[in-house]
């Protein structure tokens, strides 16, 4: 079969089809040219994790950059805070 991205609404979407049982899960695959073992995968991480876990590698990706991010803005600002501290320490024992 030729390889095809699908994008994570996509992938929901056939197994919603699958779940909901108006059509085989064999013909429902040959509709949209996957394996029965693809569509079974997705099913199983659709309902492990739901949208999100269709959605990959890039999801994941992005989500641990803004996190990343994020930590490095809250040390930046424990930094200066301790700083701060210190030097209010300092005044206070003059």
């Amino acid at each position: 079969m030729k390889r095809c991205k699908w994008t994570p609404e996509e992938k929901m979407n056939i197994v919603l089809a699958g779940l909901k049982g108006d059509v085989s899960i064999a013909e429902l695959c040959r509709q949209h040219n996957i394996s029965q073992t693809l569509y079974y995968r997705w099913k199983d991480t659709f309902i492990q994790r739901g949208l999100e876990g269709l959605a990959g590698k890039q999801s994941l990706d992005k989500e641990r950059e803004q996190l990343q991010a994020k930590t490095a803005e809250y040390e930046l600002l424990i930094g200066k805070l301790t700083v701060k501290l210190a030097q209010l320490k300092k005044t206070l024992d003059l």
